[in-house]
């Protein structure tokens, strides 16, 4: 009988529960009552399930009502046909963990959603496809996101605002007028689909940048169409162009952008707080709807950065702090409390103290020592083929691959080793039988010299630096796309070894491997491993790699993400609290691209540095 009473009650508030757009008063209705949400965009693949209360209930105290969330279908189905949605990737109980904070929900679930991610959110795996058109009706596309799509969109149907949870809005695909494709079939599709498993009552919109042909392609009848820009955009001129797609309904600004993204090579982006502050007020005194891109960013772990490429590839660094009033480590900024002193004026901001930062610690220097060659990461075993072949032919979508063929002739003197087609998808590190050469790297050097003889092993350690997130060139892939040339030889005769980094780390065979021994530094990719003693303390902290080259780093079985402070402009990696052991030591484990410094030492600071350009690009 009490089973039945609280279905019965649930179903009574759900019945009063309604969330839609009043035309005749250009705003929306919640419960029947004109609403204007204030929202910020938060990336739950980007921090640490740990702290993902923390971080929702800093923007609730910021005075926030809604936040904004992204769905990466890579994040979640990185094998095709295998769902992932446990620990990190529990996106319900992430929902369920706003809802309990008190904030309603902004859901974006693409299926592509730029974001600054791997490939834009898209798997790798579609790649295999070597003529698939994305974002488009193409079956080869279609069929694999319409299957994403009904496992996705079914777990979020009872989230929806209208059924007794906390989603207001829903987004369909993402700035779609930024793609050559312009598929209006593509988009219907998708319109069906959404409203197949969510239903009719739900308000399906849009988003395009400030542009008549962004908003021509990315707009569709029976999705309402809003708009984003910057501090760098007049307002008037803005929602103009949106009252031309959408005459009557709420003004809407989906990313208002309070930072910028950075790339390696590139100073560190940065908004002024005074504009931010100012273009908010001047917007929600117009009663638009805002939400801010970002509110925290947080941080690229892993291999999960994207790409951009305009004249050249440019890669997005590890962290994604976004110069934005959450700081990458979810610590409130002079941006957030200004954002906080505008908000203040339009709504009753929640009674009580900021939570505070997360505390810091300064744990000091760790000596590392060499430990392994890349070629023993490869327990399966070479790949054999006549040409080279890409990671997607091959199934490896992430990290690392090494090309492994022999010398043809002598060449005892410099000789060019040629990518002709720009095949290097993205650096490529170069040794003669264990010797370091040198680099060729994707747009910008495509010749290197080469010595040896004959029958000598030649080994290309390839790393995908991250998939074009944004724009036509998508698809991305990674690896040798073509010949390499050695004067007038096309080499062949390939052993290709997908390696595995992250499983040897997870399972300590690094670990286990450390020889103890002082070994030098030496030029070319390998591996270092030592310990951060235990200190009683799990406290976020950030790691600096100074005089170090480029390379990835692992804590314990984490992957932080990827340094580079030759070319910066981040010099720290972030290392959130959970990710440590208070009580036992902790793993540290490097891989070195090109050169380490001769004392192997990395430090481990109680504060980040974001912001020293090195050698520019």
């Amino acid at each position: 009988m009490l089973i039945v009473n609280a279905i019965s009650i649930k179903m009574r508030i759900a019945d009063s529960r309604s969330f839609s757009i009043d035309y005749k008063n250009n705003c929306f209705q919640k419960d029947g009552k004109p609403f204007q949400y204030i929202s910020g965009s938060i990336h739950y693949s980007r921090i640490p399930r740990e702290y993902w209360k923390d971080r929702l209930l800093k923007m609730y105290m910021t005075g926030l009502n809604a936040i904004q969330v992204y769905v990466p279908w890579n994040f979640h189905e990185t094998v095709q046909g295998v769902f992932n949605f446990a620990g990190d990737r529990d996106l319900e109980y992430f929902l369920n963990l706003a809802n309990q904070t008190g904030l309603l929900v902004i859901l974006r679930p693409g299926p592509y959603i730029c974001a600054e991610w791997e490939m834009g959110g898209l798997p790798a795996w579609l790649l295999q496809k070597p003529n698939i058109i994305l974002r488009s009706a193409d079956t080869e596309y279609l069929k694999p996101a319409s299957e994403w799509l009904a496992e996705l969109l079914t777990k979020m149907r009872p989230w929806l605002y209208q059924n007794g949870g906390n989603i207001i809005s829903v987004q369909v695909e993402n700035e779609y007028g930024s793609y050559f494709a312009c598929d209006y079939n593509y988009m219907r599709h998708l319109h069906t689909l959404f409203r197949l498993f969510l239903g009719e009552d739900v308000i399906l919109f849009t988003t395009d940048g400030n542009t008549d042909k962004e908003m021509i392609c990315g707009t569709l009848e029976g999705l309402y169409a809003t708009i984003d820009f910057g501090t760098d955009t007049n307002i008037t001129a803005a929602f103009i162009r949106q009252r031309r797609f959408e005459p009557k309904g709420p003004l809407v600004n989906s990313e208002f952008y309070t930072g910028w993204l950075d790339h390696w090579g590139e100073k560190h982006a940065s908004v002024d707080t005074v504009k931010v502050s100012k273009m908010l007020g001047e917007m929600l005194s117009m009663g638009a709807s805002v939400n801010m891109y970002m509110f925290e960013g947080g941080t690229n772990f892993g291999y999960w950065n994207g790409a951009d490429h305009d004249s050249r590839f440019r890669s997005v660094v590890t962290s994604y702090d976004y110069n934005a009033p959450l700081s990458e480590a979810g610590d409130p900024t002079d941006k957030l409390l200004a954002i906080r002193d505008v908000i203040k004026n339009f709504r009753d901001i929640p009674v009580g103290p900021m939570p505070p930062a997360t505390p810091k610690f300064a744990y000091g220097f760790v000596t590392l020592q060499k430990v392994s060659l890349l070629d023993t990461l490869s327990p399966q075993g070479p790949v054999r083929s006549q040409y080279p072949l890409t990671f997607e032919e091959i199934k490896q979508y992430y990290g690392f691959m090494l090309y492994r063929t022999t010398l043809p002739r002598n060449v005892p003197e410099p000789t060019p080793l040629i990518s002709p087609l720009n095949g290097i998808h993205d650096r490529a590190y170069v040794s003669v039988n264990g010797v370091y050469q040198g680099l060729m790297e994707r747009d910008t050097a495509l010749v290197m010299n080469v010595t040896g003889q004959q029958g000598d092993q030649l080994d290309i350690l390839v790393e995908n630096m991250g998939r074009i997130n944004f724009g036509s060139y998508i698809n991305d892939k990674k690896g040798l796309l073509g010949n390499l040339i050695l004067g007038n030889d096309v080499l062949t005769d390939w052993s290709i070894y997908p390696l595995d980094i992250d499983t040897a780390v997870a399972n300590g065979w690094l670990q286990a491997a450390h020889s103890g021994s002082a070994m030098e530094a030496g030029d070319g990719p390998m591996i270092y491993s030592g310990t951060l003693k235990s200190t009683g303390l799990a406290w976020d902290t950030f790691v600096k790699l100074n005089g170090w080259t480029k390379g990835q780093v692992w804590v314990n079985e984490v992957n932080l993400g990827r340094y580079w402070p030759q070319r910066g402009p981040q010099q720290t990696l972030y290392v959130p609290g959970p990710f440590l052991s208070a009580t036992q030591p902790n793993n540290i484990t490097v891989l070195e691209l090109e050169r380490a410094p001769s004392h192997r030492r990395i430090l481990f600071m109680d504060r980040p540095q974001l912001n020293n350009t090195g050698q520019k690009t």
